[in-house]
C-alpha cells in the first residue's frame, strides 16, 4: 500500500509525463490540425492489457477508451506472433479503425518502455494526419462505400526500428498519401513525443522505484473506479431512454437513428444501444472502440472529477450494439464515426441521464467537428496542398447557465487553427468569420451560439468535401428548452445559384474555382427548462447585444422584452 502523499505525487507525476507528451507533439508537428488545433493526444498504457495509466489533460477525450483498445490489440496480435516482437526503440504505427481506432486520419505510434529487460508499459499517442489517401483530399469521404475508398489502412508494423526510422515502410505510406513530402515532419514530432515521455518516465520510476510506482497504478486503477461508483449512487435507480439522430450516412439521404435506455442498478450503469440503426452504406458507422469510448467520456462530461484511469470505467457496461451501426466490421467505411458519430452517442447519453440528474447533465452541444476538407494545386507556388478545418459550436444550456458560444467539439479539446494560420498556408481568404448568432436554442437558460465563417478560394481549383452533421435537426433542447439551430452549409459561385449539398452537411468533390465561396454555419447548442421562465433582465442583455432580431425574440420568449 503506498502512502496518500506518495500516492498524489506519483498520480500528477504520471499526468506530468502525458502532458509533457502532449506539448511536445503539438510544439513540434508540421500540421496546424496537430500544431494548432490539437488535434492528439497522449498516454500510457498497461504492459499486460493495455489498460489506461494516464493521459495528458490536453488530449482528445475520445481517445481515452480508443487508445486502450488499439494498444490492447497490439499486445495481443504480438503473443499470437502476428506482428513482430518489439525490441528496445522500436515504435508501432497502426491506423486500421477496426484494430480498436477510429478513422483512418487518426494515426497511433505505440513504443513500448522497458525495465531491467521487460516491458513496464506502452506510450501511445495518436495525431489527426491531414491525409491518409483515399477518394478525397483529407479522407472525410461523404460517400464512400468501403474502407479503401477512405484512405491507406495500416496493421501495426514497426515504422522504427531500434530507434531507425524504416525506410521501406515508409516509402510505402509516402506514395499512398497526397502532400507526403508534408508528412515527415509529424512523423518526427510524434514519435519525439513518445521518446520525451519514456524520458520523463524513466526519471519518475527512478525516483520511487518500478515497485511503488506499479503499486500506484493498482491503487489508483482501485480508486477510480470506486469514486466512479460513488458517483453512480447519485442516480435514481431506475431505466431511462433516449434518442439521437444522424442527418444520413451520405450515401443513403435518410436519418440513422441512436435509440439509448440507460439502466442504473446498484453500482454499475448499462447502456443499452438495441434498436439503433442498422449498419449502413456511407460512412457514418462507427467501431466498437470509438462506441465504447463515446459513452466513457460522456460519461466523465458529467462527473469530470472522476481520475482517468482504466479503473473509471470498470462500473460502465455497454450492450446492444451487436448488428446495428455502431459496432461496424471490415469493410464498412467509417470516415465519419471518431468525429460525428461519437457526439451523437454522447448526445444520446446527455438525453437519457438529464432526467435523471437534470442539475449535473447539459443540453445537446452543437455536436458535430464540421469536418471540411480542401485539397488542389496552389498555382502561385506549383506545390499541392490539403487544408482541414474544423469549427466549433455551441454548448447546451444548464442549470444555472447560458452555454458556451463556439466551444470545441463534444469528443475533445481541438479548436480550429487561427484565421491566419491558414491563410499563410494554403490559398484561401476568410471573408466571414463570426458568432453564428440566434442559433442557441431558446430556455430558461438558452444554448450558446455556433460559428459562421465563410472562405474564399484565391487561386487555381480546387476540390471540397464534407462531413458533417446535424443539418437536418438542430441539438435538442431539454427540460422544455428549444433545439438548436441546424448546421448550414453553402457554395457561393459566381453567377450562380448558392448550392446547398444534397445530404445538407455531407457532400465530396464539390469543384471550386478562383473566387468561388463555402459558407458554414454550425449549430447552437440546445436550451435549457422553459424558455417562458427566462429571466426578462437575460432577454433584455440578448436583444440589447443584438444577438436575436425583435421579432425572434417574441417568438421565442413571448410577453417578455
Amino acid at each position: 500500500m503506498v502512502d496518500p502523499v506518495t500516492l498524489a505525487v506519483i498520480q500528477a507525476g504520471l499526468q506530468q509525463v502525458c502532458d509533457e507528451m502532449d506539448l511536445t507533439f503539438s510544439r513540434a508537428a508540421f500540421s496546424p490540425v496537430i500544431a494548432e488545433a490539437d488535434d492528439r493526444s497522449d498516454g500510457i498504457y498497461s504492459a499486460e492489457d493495455g489498460s489506461l495509466i494516464a493521459q495528458g489533460s490536453k488530449g482528445l477525450p475520445v481517445f481515452v477508451g480508443v487508445m486502450q483498445f488499439s494498444t490492447r490489440t497490439l499486445i495481443e496480435r504480438i503473443a499470437a506472433g502476428v506482428t513482430a516482437a518489439p525490441e528496445p526503440g522500436d515504435i508501432y504505427i497502426v491506423n486500421d479503425p477496426y484494430l480498436g481506432g477510429t478513422h483512418l486520419m487518426d494515426v497511433r505510434f505505440a513504443m513500448p518502455v522497458w525495465r531491467q529487460g521487460r516491458i513496464w508499459c506502452w506510450l501511445s499517442n495518436t495525431g489527426h494526419w491531414p491525409d491518409t489517401g483515399g477518394m478525397v483530399p483529407g479522407g472525410f469521404s461523404a460517400s464512400a462505400i468501403s474502407a479503401e475508398q477512405e484512405g491507406l489502412r495500416l496493421p501495426p508494423v514497426k515504422l522504427f526500428k531500434k530507434g531507425v526510422l524504416d525506410a521501406e515502410i515508409w516509402a510505402i505510406i509516402c506514395s499512398n498519401i497526397r502532400v507526403s513530402d508534408q508528412r515527415i515532419g509529424d512523423v518526427k514530432a510524434q514519435a519525439s513525443a513518445l521518446m520525451v515521455g519514456a524520458e520523463r518516465l524513466a526519471a519518475l520510476l527512478d525516483r520511487y522505484g518500478d515497485g511503488t510506482v506499479g503499486a500506484a497504478v493498482a491503487q489508483m486503477r482501485d480508486l477510480a473506479a470506486r469514486q466512479m461508483r460513488a458517483k453512480l449512487a447519485l442516480i435514481p435507480e431506475g431505466r431511462y431512454r433516449a434518442t439521437a439522430v444522424i442527418d444520413s450516412d451520405g450515401v443513403v439521404n435518410a436519418p440513422l437513428i441512436i435509440a439509448l435506455a440507460v439502466t442504473r442498478a446498484g453500482e454499475r450503469l448499462v447502456f443499452d444501444f438495441s434498436g439503433s440503426s442498422l449498419p449502413c452504406a456511407g460512412p457514418m458507422n462507427s467501431v466498437r472502440a470509438t462506441t465504447l469510448s463515446s459513452v466513457y467520456l460522456a460519461v466523465r462530461h458529467v462527473f469530470p472529477d472522476v481520475p482517468i484511469s482504466a479503473g473509471a470505467f470498470e462500473p460502465l457496461e455497454v450492450v446492444g450494439i451487436e448488428g446495428t451501426f455502431l459496432d461496424a466490421h471490415y469493410p464498412r467505411p467509417v470516415s465519419g464515426c471518431a468525429a460525428e458519430v461519437s457526439q451523437r452517442i454522447a448526445e444520446a447519453v446527455f438525453a437519457a441521464l438529464v432526467q435523471a440528474i437534470p442539475d449535473r447533465v447539459t443540453a445537446a452541444p452543437a455536436g458535430t467537428s464540421g469536418n471540411f476538407g480542401l485539397g488542389g494545386t496552389d498555382p502561385e507556388t506549383g506545390a499541392g496542398y490539403v487544408m482541414y478545418q474544423i469549427s466549433g459550436g455551441g454548448y447546451g444550456g444548464f442549470a444555472g447557465g447560458d452555454g458556451i458560444s463556439n466551444g470545441c467539439s463534444t469528443i475533445g479539446i481541438s479548436k480550429a487553427p487561427p484565421v491566419e494560420i491558414m491563410e499563410q498556408k494554403y490559398p484561401v481568404l476568410y471573408r466571414r468569420y463570426a458568432l453564428h448568432e440566434g442559433s442557441g436554442g431558446a430556455g430558461q437558460y438558452r444554448g450558446g451560439f455556433g460559428l459562421d465563417y465563410e472562405i474564399e478560394l484565391l487561386r487555381g481549383m480546387a476540390r471540397a468535401s464534407f462531413v458533417m452533421d446535424h443539418g437536418r435537426v438542430g441539438p435538442q433542447g431539454v427540460l422544455g428548452g428549444g433545439d438548436g439551430a441546424v448546421n448550414r452549409v453553402e457554395i457561393h459561385r459566381q453567377g450562380a445559384p448558392v448550392l446547398v449539398p444534397e445530404h445538407l452537411s455531407k457532400a465530396q468533390d464539390i469543384v471550386l474555382q478562383a473566387g468561388d465561396r463555402v459558407r458554414v454555419r454550425t449549430p447552437g447548442g440546445g436550451g435549457y427548462g422553459a424558455p417562458a421562465d427566462r429571466d426578462p433582465a437575460r432577454v433584455a442583455e440578448d436583444l440589447a447585444l443584438g444577438r436575436y432580431g425583435t421579432a425572434e425574440a417574441a417568438r421565442l420568449w413571448p410577453g417578455k422584452p
